[in-house]
């Protein structure tokens, strides 16, 4: 399992949850989530939760324009409250969607199989990119970016293709991208959930992250 490092220059700017899950079983569908999901949906219909403005500040210290490059959770959001679902991957994108919307914290998932050597989140030099999940290359020069011994591989707006979770995925990486702003208690709360809900759904179990060497 590789260890989970912040680079200096995003110290003050985001305040990273990161879970390791073990012994997960995906699978294309799972009809349990239906349900949730749909409640989901409505709730922010009803009543859209209140995390759009710090995250967005994250993107603009960065100097990231998040009407032009939105944050995952603010994308779902924005879907959900046309009247459209949420996009239905697999058990355990799925249960990362539905976090990511009743949060409104970007979320991104890592299949830790494919990790190559321990993980840094830092700001993206420029020309890294990376191919995007079912997109062109995605270019991160600039920008908040996970990076392993290979390169980049995930941004809180998409991640990549190589590292992404399958139903061949059996240990994952879930991190939350949350701006410094958000409390470490109530980034906890949110993991706590996440992390129940992923063992509910797809057997996972959180498991202590390694120490930086």
């Amino acid at each position: 399992m590789s260890a989970f490092t912040v680079a200096p220059e995003l110290a003050g700017i985001v305040r990273p949850g990161v879970l390791w899950l073990e012994g997960a079983t995906v699978t294309e569908g799972d009809a349990r989530l239906d349900g949730p999901l749909a409640a989901a949906e409505e709730a922010v219909r009803v009543r859209p939760p209140e995390e759009i403005a710090a995250v967005r500040t994250m993107y603009k210290r960065v100097g990231i324009d998040p009407t032009k490059r939105r944050p995952s959770s603010e994308a779902l959001l924005r879907r959900v409250r046309r009247g459209e679902p949420l996009p239905r991957i697999n058990s355990m994108v799925d249960v990362c969607n539905w976090c990511s919307l009743e949060f409104q914290l970007p979320y991104g998932l890592y299949d830790a199989d494919r990790i190559d050597g321990d993980v840094v989140l830092r700001i993206g030099r420029e020309g890294e990119s990376y191919a995007g999940i079912r997109k062109d290359d995605v270019h991160v020069g600039g920008r908040i970016t996970l990076a392993d011994r290979a390169g980049p591989f995930g941004n809180p707006t998409s991640d990549s293709a190589r590292t992404m979770v399958t139903t061949a995925t059996r240990r994952a990486l879930v991190v939350v991208f949350a701006p410094i702003e958000i409390d470490q208690r109530r980034l906890d709360r949110v993991l706590a959930a996440t992390a129940e809900r992923m063992q509910a759904f797809t057997g996972g179990r959180a498991v202590p992250a390694p120490e930086p060497r």
